[in-house]
């Protein structure tokens, strides 16, 4: 038996080209008559005496015999069993017992031309009976497509293989027809098992240089494979001798002894390509996890081609977003992409690319490619695979270009394209942080005037077009290190650092740009010049922090818009609460750093009907060392201003949170409500600090109200509606402080699902003589009704108040009235009533 290649990708079926190829070709075949042709001089005796160990033959064959040999050889040649390898097929036929018998019938000199015959007479049965009579291409060998240049190929590697084992022959004294001694048998085995190693090597040669398999691997692939059958060769080969020596009627056992050891060769040999194919596909299908579509697609081709021996594979996708799209893989492994697509007909097999029933493509195999019963139902299995892949490589390419766009729209602003404010904030502390304290900073604000009447004249598109149009020429204008931002509406801010952030410098780019903007411009048809006023300020990076300097800015531009100038900057003397203001802030970092300096007063929110409390609200009280005790309203907006605002909402939230738990602990669990700032909603992380400090206090979500205003619902941000949505999910309640005071009430309940509705003091104290306010109370109280949630009234001050409330149907209300804001164990001893008593009511005075 010998290796021969009978199909692949790149076996037999594509040649390899080049001018070394073609040496590489034309010599072993030229070899290959050399070969033969020595043959025939020895076995003629015209070498006799002129190559040492080479005597003529003492018997010439008849030719008959030769016939007879040629016919052995041609039938040990057709009768094969088949092993992938890499991207092509190779077969193993029964060349050695051939060899063996040829090698004791005739003179050691006609075997390579007995070879010669016999494997290209055999080859070329295989390519008619392929080509020509379609009924053989299910049967054994005929199976696999063969062609006149892989028989050629074939039949001059075996030649020379052959001319190979006929020289040891001779070198080793063997004669034709001797008698079957021990050293005889010898000698036919190990001729036959060098023409089995030449043969290999040569075929896998062949292979490696088409592409199909690196030759270190390949050889010794075939070598483990082809090992016992050869073995069992030879044996059957020096079996036939003896018996044919001892008997020759017990020949006619042999035929079912062969077929046995061919069912058992190729049951084995099956079971191996089995397994080699199986791991192949499982190596295949795991090198096709990519995340991008590209390194898929281009794994999927290779993969198919590996284990299909596709001469060439195509991918065509057309059921993802992005359009008609395909990616090919040639004979050489090169893939790429283009933009057509073969004709389906020109397809060796085509497997629709599905997942879940909805089309992604077609993976498309084409010349040489081999899909069987068993080979279809892999490729069914990996067209799957491949098909899963490609659909999650959109659907990571979708996510990435969703998180990507989340990610532009946290940072810039959509109109303009310039960064936003939350981006100038975030980036601005990184430039101020990075530099010496001592170095200067400038920040220009600027306020495009009479802006409202373009939107209102000409529409909100021309507006939009107005926007852009400044940030073009702002960002024409730029100077080195500067960060353009758009903060909202019409305001723009620069932010300069280096040489140009001295008031001077800062003070002449502002005016250059005024000028810039004033240049006429086309909006809607229309030509414009655009206005604007610049609020300039500069100072030092260890002086103040980004808010500071959006702060001063703005008191510089409201100045430049009063004085009816361009350009302004901001001068300390005209900014009373800048010094206060900074100093306050440094005493509120301190305060949060210790203890003791913030308190909490608690209200309890009352039942109008029985007077039992059903909640409390949290007010702080800074007990200042120095200033004695604060409200919020005296320092509440410079937290609001600060980076200590996340702190302070913490802080405060922590406290409510411990009171909530004493109330609980003597029998008295109600909800405790904290003010949030509209600021506060722009924390991602707020929600789980949150969810932690209700661990960590052992309380339910429920316990907490979160008071926010009205002017929420003015914020386009969707980190806002993200904040509140993630506060709801954990059970936590929302309430609207101060409602109906606000620029849209009722466009705010469609946009926030809310718990409970305050209704503001104004119009509760008012409503007992101003029928515009009882109606806007009873509306209210109607509305949280039909909408299913709570209603309390604020600020109840006297007993006519709360009768009103009781005959409107207004479920609850606090105030002075009931209890004024009292501090923790206070608290706890108002509520600490007998289930079923009103709670008692307290004065300002108690």
């Amino acid at each position: 038996m010998t290796a021969v290649p009978v199909n692949g990708s790149n076996v037999g079926a594509t040649r390899a080209s080049g001018p070394g190829a073609l040496v590489r070709r034309i010599g072993l075949r030229v070899l290959a008559l050399g070969v033969v042709a020595i043959g025939l001089l020895h076995a003629g005796g015209r070498l006799d005496g002129v190559l040492p160990g080479t005597p003529a033959p003492d018997v010439h064959p008849s030719l008959a015999a030769v016939a007879a040999v040629m016919l052995i050889t041609f039938c040990a040649q057709i009768l094969q069993v088949r092993i992938r390898t890499g991207r092509g097929e190779v077969g193993f036929a029964w060349g050695e017992a051939a060899v063996v018998i040829a090698l004791f019938f005739l003179p050691t000199g006609l075997l390579p031309l007995v070879v010669l015959v016999g494997v290209l007479t055999a080859r070329l049965a295989q390519f008619a009976g392929h080509k020509y009579v379609p009924a053989l291409r299910t049967i054994g060998t005929f199976r696999v497509r063969t062609t006149v240049y892989q028989a050629l190929s074939n039949t001059a590697a075996l030649t020379v293989a052959a001319g190979v084992g006929a020289t040891v022959a001779v070198s080793l004294g063997l004669r034709s027809h001797p008698a079957l001694t021990p050293r005889v048998a010898a000698v036919l085995t190990v001729s036959a098992l060098l023409y089995c190693c030449c043969s290999l090597t040569l075929v896998a040669a062949q292979l490696s240089a088409r592409g199909v398999q690196r030759f270190r691997p390949l050889i010794w692939e075939l070598a483990w494979s082809k090992a016992p059958i050869a073995v069992g060769n030879v044996v059957i080969g020096v079996a036939a001798l003896a018996i044919l020596s001892v008997d020759a009627n017990w020949l006619l056992a042999l035929p079912p002894v062969l077929w046995l050891l061919h069912l058992t060769h190729s049951y084995r040999l099956r079971t191996d390509d089995e397994r080699r194919t199986w791991q192949v596909f499982a190596q295949t299908t795991r090198e096709l996890n990519h995340l991008d579509e590209e390194q898929a697609a281009a794994a999927g081709l290779r993969g198919a081609q590996s284990l299909f021996a596709a001469e060439r594979a195509e991918i065509a996708i057309d059921g993802l977003p992005g359009g008609l799209r395909t990616f090919d893989i040639d004979k050489d492994g090169v893939v790429g992409r283009n933009g057509t697509v073969t004709p389906a007909r020109a397809a060796a097999a085509i497997r629709p690319l599905l997942v879940g029933g909805a089309p992604v493509g077609e993976l498309r195999l084409y010349e040489g490619t081999q899909v069987g019963e068993r080979s279809a139902l892999m490729l069914a299995a990996y067209g799957d695979a491949l098909a899963a892949v490609l659909h999650d490589a959109a659907t990571h390419a979708e996510l990435r270009a969703l998180s990507e766009r989340r990610t532009f729209d946290a940072e810039y602003d959509g109109v303009t394209g310039l960064a936003n404010r939350a981006a100038l904030l975030t980036r601005g502390a990184a430039a101020l942080g990075g530099l010496d304290a001592a170095a200067p900073v400038a920040l220009l604000l600027l306020d495009i005037n009479h802006f409202k009447e373009v939107n209102t004249t000409l529409g909100h598109a021309a507006g939009d077009d107005v926007l852009r149009a400044v940030g073009e020429r702002l960002s024409a204008a730029r100077v080195q290190d500067e960060l353009i931002a758009r903060l909202g509406g019409d305001e723009f801010a620069l932010l300069l650092t280096g040489a140009g952030a001295t008031l001077p410098a800062a003070l002449a780019h502002a005016r250059h740009l005024a000028g810039q903007l004033a240049q006429p411009t086309a909006v809607a048809g229309v030509q414009l010049s655009v206005e604007a006023s610049i609020g300039v300020v500069a100072a030092t990076a260890g002086a103040v922090d980004m808010t500071e300097l959006l702060r001063r800015a703005d008191i510089a531009m409201y100045q430049a818009k009063r004085g009816g100038s361009s350009v302004d900057w901001y001068d300390p003397d005209r900014d009373d609460a800048s010094t206060d203001r900074l100093a306050l802030l440094a005493e509120l970092r301190e305060a949060l750093a210790g203890e003791g300096q913030f308190d909490l007063l608690l209200q309890p929110l009352v039942r109008l009907k029985g007077g039992r409390p059903t909640g409390v609200e949290a007010f702080v009280r800074w007990n200042h060392p120095r200033r004695g005790t604060l409200k919020p309203v005296d320092f509440v907006r410079v937290v609001e201003q600060s980076e200590l605002l996340g702190q302070f909402t913490r802080h405060t939230i922590d406290r409510a949170l411990d009171v909530c738990g004493q109330l609980a602990a003597q029998g008295t669990p109600l909800a405790v409500g904290v003010n949030l700032s509209p600021r506060s909603l722009h924390d991602r992380d707020l929600p789980a600090d949150i969810a932690r400090m209700l661990a960590r206090h052992g309380l339910p979500a429920y316990r907490l109200i979160l008071e926010i205003t009205e002017t929420v619902v003015l914020s386009e941000d969707a980190v806002v509606d993200d904040v509140l949505r993630a506060l709801r999910d954990q059970g936590i309640q929302i309430a609207v402080d101060d409602f109906g005071t606000g620029f849209s009430a009722l466009t705010f309940l469609t946009r926030v699902p809310v718990d409970v509705l305050k209704i503001d003091r104004t119009f509760v104290n008012r409503m007992v003589d101003s029928p515009e306010a009882l109606a806007i109370v009873r509306t209210t109280v109607e509305l949280g009704r039909e909408l299913g949630i709570q209603v309390s009234a604020e600020g109840v001050e006297t007993a006519e108040q709360r009768r009103v409330l009781e005959k409107l149907s207004c479920p609850a209300g606090q105030g002075f009235h009931f209890c004024p804001p009292v501090s923790t164990e206070r608290l706890l001893e108002v509520v600490r009533t007998t289930p079923g008593e009103p709670m008692r009511r307290l004065r300002a005075a108690e």
